[in-house]
C-alpha cells in the first residue's frame, strides 16, 4: 500500500474514512495517526439526554387509554430522536472517529434492544465510557446495565425462580463463546446475578438483597459464594475469552476472513494486559499486517458506516429525524434495535437485491434532495416511494472541491476514485467519465464524478 491507502484503510477501520478537512492527515505517518487517533478519544462525548418531564408512576395510571398512547408515542420518537442525535454525532467532523467506532462495535457485541431514549442513551454512555478501558470494567458495566437487565429478563432472575437467559448470553456471545462452558455452569451463574435489577423510571442498577441466592455455587470447577462480579472474574481467567473477543475485534476491524496466527497474537497482547481493549487495538493499528493489501477493502460496509461515511464526505445535515432512520431501516442495521441478542451478523449479510439498489442509487437521491441536479439520463433509475419526498437532506461540497481545486480536469476522476474507493478502480473510459462529459462547468463536473464514484459496487467495501 502507499502511504495514503494505508492512512484510509486505517480511518476508515478505526473511524468512518476521512472527511474532506482532513486531506492533510495523507501525509502523516502510521505511527502519527494512530496516536492521534487514541488521543483524540480520551476525551468522552457522552451523547446528550434529552429533557423530558417524566410522568409518575400515579399520574400514569390516572392516564386514559388515549392519554397512554400518545405517551408511548412520545417517548418513541424521543428514542428515535437519540438514534438520530448519535449518527450526527458519528459524522461530525469534531467527534472522535475511534471513540465513535469502538462505541459502535461494542453496540453489536453486547447486542440490545433499547424501547425507551434514557435507557439508549445510559447504555451507549456506558459503552463509550468503557470502550478503550478495562474489558472487565465493560462486562460488569453491561450486567448492570438496566437496557440489558430488562432485554434479557434479569429482572426476573431471583433466588426462587432463577432466570438463565443473561448468564447464558453473557458466556454465549459477551465472553467466551459456545462450546467453552456447560449447562451446569449457566445455571450457578444465573444464581450468582440474581437480584441484579434495575429501576425502569430511573434506569439505574438496584440490587435487591432478598432476591439473591447467597448459597455456595460451582462454576467452570471453582465453588465458592460467588456473585456475578466473581463470575466475570472466573470467565476472564479463561485463555478462551480473550481469543474469543480477539477473534471478533479481527472479523470488524481487520477481515472477515479469520487469520489464526494474527488472533492468537491479539488475544496474548490482550490477555497479557489484564485485557486492556485500548492496548489490543493500538497492537492491531501498529500492526505491519493490518495494513496488508488483503485486508484492504475487504469488508463490506455496514449500513451505519455507509451512512455515515457518505455523510463526512457529502458534508450532509439531515433536517429530520426521518432522514436519518430511512436509511438504517431501509438498509438493514437500525442502532439500538438489533435483529436478536446475536447482533447484526454483517459481512454479506448486508447485501441483497433491495438493499444494494437503495446504496447504489443512494447518493442519486441525495443530490436530487439536495438540488445537485445533475443529467441523471446514464444512470441508474432513482426511487421515487413516497417517503424519500419525506427526507431532508443537505450536502456542503465547498470543502471537498477545495481538496482537488488545484488537480487538472483530466486527473479529477482518477484523484477522487483514490480519494473515495479503498480498491482500485480504473476511470479512464468508464461509465463515470462517460456520464460526467454532459456536465458544462467544473463544478458539474465533479458532481457528476462523485455521483458516478459513489453509485458504483466498488464504494460499498472498505
Amino acid at each position: 500500500m502507499t502511504n495514503q491507502e494505508k492512512i484510509q484503510h486505517l480511518y476508515w477501520r478505526a473511524g468512518f474514512g476521512l472527511s474532506p478537512n482532513d486531506q492533510d492527515k495523507h501525509n502523516w505517518s502510521v505511527t502519527k495517526a494512530v496516536n492521534n487517533l487514541f488521543k483524540e478519544a480520551q476525551k468522552l462525548q457522552p451523547l446528550a439526554m434529552p429533557k423530558f418531564d417524566s410522568p409518575s408512576r400515579a399520574e400514569i395510571k390516572s392516564m386514559s387509554k388515549q392519554e397512554r398512547k400518545d405517551l408511548r408515542k412520545e417517548v418513541q420518537q424521543m428514542t428515535n430522536d437519540v438514534n438520530a442525535d448519535w449518527v450526527r454525532q458519528m459524522a461530525s467532523t469534531t467527534s472522535s472517529p475511534l471513540q465513535e467506532k469502538m462505541t459502535l462495535f461494542w453496540h453489536g457485541h453486547f447486542a440490545c434492544e433499547s424501547k425507551s431514549f434514557h435507557l439508549a442513551v445510559n447504555q451507549i454512555n456506558t459503552i463509550r465510557k468503557h470502550s478503550l478501558g478495562s474489558f472487565k470494567d465493560l462486562v460488569l458495566a453491561i450486567s448492570k446495565d438496566a437496557s440489558m437487565i430488562f432485554y434479557l429478563n434479569n429482572q426476573q432472575n431471583k433466588k426462587s425462580h432463577p432466570n438463565e437467559n443473561y448468564a447464558r448470553e453473557l458466556m454465549e456471545l459477551f465472553t467466551i463463546g459456545r462450546g467453552n462452558y456447560t449447562e451446569k455452569d449457566i445455571k450457578e451463574a444465573a444464581r450468582a446475578f440474581t437480584g441484579w435489577f434495575a429501576n425502569r423510571q430511573l434506569g439505574t442498577f438496584n440490587f435487591r438483597d432478598k432476591a439473591h441466592d447467597y448459597g455456595k455455587k460451582t462454576f467452570m470447577g471453582k465453588t465458592g459464594n460467588f456473585d456475578g462480579t466473581d463470575i466475570v472474574d472466573i470467565i476472564l481467567e479463561q485463555k478462551e475469552t480473550a481469543e474469543y473477543i480477539a477473534t471478533k475485534v479481527y472479523r470488524y476491524f481487520v477481515n472477515p476472513k479469520p487469520n489464526t496466527t494474527h488472533i492468537t497474537a491479539i488475544a496474548k497482547v490482550f490477555r497479557d494486559s489484564d485485557y486492556d481493549i485500548a492496548k489490543m487495538m493500538r497492537y492491531v493499528f501498529e500492526s505491519d499486517w493490518f495494513y496488508s493489501q488483503k485486508n484492504r477493502g475487504s469488508k463490506i460496509k455496514s449500513p451505519i458506516e455507509f451512512l455515515v461515511g457518505i455523510s463526512k464526505t457529502l458534508g450532509l445535515s439531515f433536517g429530520n429525524t426521518q432522514s436519518l432512520l430511512f436509511p438504517q431501516r431501509t438498509l438493514g442495521q437500525t442502532i439500538f434495535r438489533p435483529p436478536n441478542v446475536a447482533g447484526w451478523p454483517g459481512g454479506k449479510a448486508w447485501i441483497d437485491n433491495a438493499t444494494l439498489m437503495l446504496r447504489l442509487n443512494f447518493a442519486g437521491i441525495i443530490f436530487q434532495r439536495s438540488e445537485l441536479l445533475i443529467n441523471a439520463k446514464e444512470m441508474p433509475e432513482m426511487a421515487k416511494r413516497g417517503k424519500l419526498k419525506k427526507l431532508a437532506i443537505d450536502a456542503n461540497l465547498q470543502p471537498l472541491l477545495q481538496t482537488v481545486k488545484k488537480i487538472k480536469e483530466a486527473d479529477l476522476s482518477n484523484t477522487l476514485c483514490q480519494q473515495l474507493l479503498q480498491v482500485d478502480f480504473e476511470s479512464k473510459d468508464s461509465f463515470i467519465e462517460q456520464f460526467a462529459k454532459t456536465a458544462n462547468t467544473r463544478q458539474k463536473k465533479i458532481q457528476a464524478f462523485l455521483l458516478g464514484i459513489m453509485s458504483l459496487p466498488e464504494y460499498q467495501v472498505c
